[in-house]
Parts: structure tokens; sequence; C-alpha cells
């Protein structure tokens, strides 16, 4: 894991709502940074590589993939994974929630 991955997955593991993520995560050939069942969501932290060559492409292909599969994806760059942590934390913990009741009830 790189810096922003063990950022993230610290600020994620102990949540107060009690949702579980999974950290390196493999869903058919791929695989996921974070991925929360409960809430059908995967969280990815891209870093540099991720703008280069035919990696947007390969990204967007990955995307889709788990679209397909009901499995809605958020990307954060790396850079503001490690300026706000707990702030992104937030926003997925709270993202994973709602998720979560509409596939509960």
């Amino acid at each position: 894991m790189t810096p922003p991955e063990i950022a993230l997955w610290l600020a994620l593991r102990h949540n107060e709502a009690g949702l579980r993520f999974r950290k390196q995560h493999a869903v058919g050939d791929y695989v996921l940074d974070f991925y929360c069942a409960r809430a059908r969501l995967v969280i990815e932290v891209d870093g540099e590589a991720h703008a280069r060559g035919d990696r947007p492409a390969r990204d967007a292909v990955r995307d889709a993939y788990l679209v397909s599969r009901g499995v809605s994806v958020l990307r954060y760059p790396a850079t503001d994974v490690l300026a706000n942590t707990t702030e992104i934390a937030w926003q997925i913990i709270a993202l994973a929630q709602e998720r979560r009741r509409r596939f509960e009830s």
C-alpha cells in the first residue's frame, strides 16, 4: 500500500458507523484499493500514474466493469487523500451509510 492508501485505511478501518472496509480486495481480474460490501462501494486512491499513458482508459474500462455489477466507484487523487484524509474518510463513510440503507431496505 502507498502512504495515501495507508492513511485512508487507518481512517476507515475503525469507523463509528460500523462499516467494514476491505483493503486490496480482488474482484474479477482487478484488485480494489478498498471495498465496502454492504454498501457495494469501491474507493480508489489514484496516484500520479493514473493520469499517464493508457491508464485513464484502463481505469474507465475497470470502472465500467464494476458499475455493471452494481458497484459504485469513488476515486480520489492521492495528493488530496494525504492533505484531507479525515474529510475524505467522512465523505466515504457518509456515502457508504446512504448506500447501505438503500441496499438493506
